[in-house]
């Protein structure tokens, strides 16, 4: 079975095209500036490298250009469409309504469409590289996989905000998460590495990056995490502040003159380390700055870390024991300093970080002492199997 794996953002897309007969990645590829001038497509496969610059004006164009790309004679990799069997797409939120990967129909689309409210740059970009599916692809079934699925595992206590709670009975105001496939593959995968049976796993999974979440896992299943109605709540990121003061927002706005959605825009775009720093939203430019003395760039940094700590020690005392705590994405799986900084203190907790194993970026490693009393692992996501996984296995059935 060959599944192709479609993975919108607001301006880009990424895509993979999966031989699920031995999970084999055949193709894979990315469309960036989708609706702004120099769109292009970048297609990798193997060691080879395919480029096609020419402006997409929105994400039907695009997805037309991932097909040429798929079927073209010398880059490749099938020779017809229909060759392909299932789309699998990831959306950001399903809300309360959508709690497992499905197929796509009237409801499911419904639901999506509902929770746009909560997801305004995320979900409407995921429709329309559905509907250029459907369109381009008909009669071909197509999965939806919810970021927010694995997180409706969380119970009240965890995702319930201290509000009047009819709006959470009228509105369905509360603490969603996000990162759930990344978070859920690393459940997996870290349950695998330790021989133990996720039902009986119980880890913090740190996906840092550009934007971070971290996640209790307690028994295999989300019990806790740290975004929540939407994606700006929990640690600093590149560019989202992260938790914050409700009365520092409403403060600003009432001084500065700000609308509603002008203070959205400062908080999801403005804000995290870049606002902090104001040198860059990539922690690689920041940890450069900070070396070269910029105070601001090491203040950003040091929230972060500190943040990061703040959360995985709370989510510790949550879940009673932990089997590991486990870093992936971006930052978490290539930063050899950002992982020693964050684990530093929790000696006195009798967990210890080997700072020669530690030397390591993706794959899967542990990079704890032999000693200590919880592992420390390095784990690589892979959304885009999880995604592949599903749909195999929802079409299947």
């Amino acid at each position: 079975m060959k599944i192709l794996v479609i993975n919108c953002g607001s301006s880009s897309l990424k895509y993979q095209l999966f031989n699920m007969d031995n999970e084999e990645v055949m193709v894979k590829g990315l469309v960036e500036r989708i609706g702004i001038d120099g769109s292009r497509l970048i297609q990798e496969k193997g060691d080879d490298k395919y480029t096609v610059e020419e402006d997409m004006k929105d994400h039907t164009e695009a997805v037309g250009h991932v097909f040429d790309a798929l079927v073209d004679s010398e880059n490749g990799v099938i020779k017809s469409l229909s060759e392909i069997d299932a789309v699998g797409h990831r959306f950001v939120h399903g809300g309360e309504k959508i709690t497992k990967s499905s197929l796509i129909d009237e409801e499911v689309r419904e639901a999506i469409e509902e929770y746009t409210k909560f997801a305004p740059l995320h979900n409407p970009a995921n429709l329309m590289g559905l509907e250029a599916c459907e369109k381009l692809l008909a009669g071909v079934p197509n999965v939806a996989v919810f970021d927010t699925a694995f997180h409706q595992t969380m119970p009240e206590k965890t995702f319930l905000y201290g509000i009047d709670y009819k709006y959470y009975e009228e509105d369905a105001i509360r603490k969603y998460g996000f990162h759930g496939t990344s978070h859920n593959f690393i459940t997996n995968k870290t349950a695998e590495i330790l021989g133990k049976d996720v039902k009986d796993l119980n880890i913090i999974s740190c996906h840092l990056g550009n934007g971070s979440s971290i996640t209790a896992v307690k028994n295999g299943k989300s019990y806790d995490t740290s975004m929540g109605l939407t994606p700006l709540e929990g640690l600093i990121m590149g560019t989202r502040s992260g938790d914050i003061d409700p009365a520092a927002i409403t403060y600003i706005m009432q001084h500065k003159i700000i609308s509603a959605n002008d203070m959205e825009n400062i908080l999801n775009k403005e804000s995290g380390v870049l606002g902090v720093s104001g040198v860059s939203s990539d922690f690689r430019d920041l940890e450069a700055a900070a070396k070269e003395g910029n105070k601001r760039a090491q203040y950003a940094l040091d929230m972060f870390i500190t943040r990061t700590k703040r959360y995985i020690a709370g989510y510790m005392a949550e879940i009673g024991s932990a089997d590991a705590i486990v870093f992936t994405g971006g930052i978490g799986e290539n930063s050899i300093d950002m992982r020693k900084e964050i684990m530093d203190g929790f000696q006195q907790f009798g967990i210890e970080i080997d700072e020669e194993k530690n030397k390591v970026r993706g794959g899967a490693h542990i990079v704890s002492k032999d000693d200590s009393k919880v592992k420390i692992m390095v784990v690589a996501t892979n959304e885009e199997l999880m995604i592949a996984r599903d749909t195999k296995s929802i079409v299947e059935a």
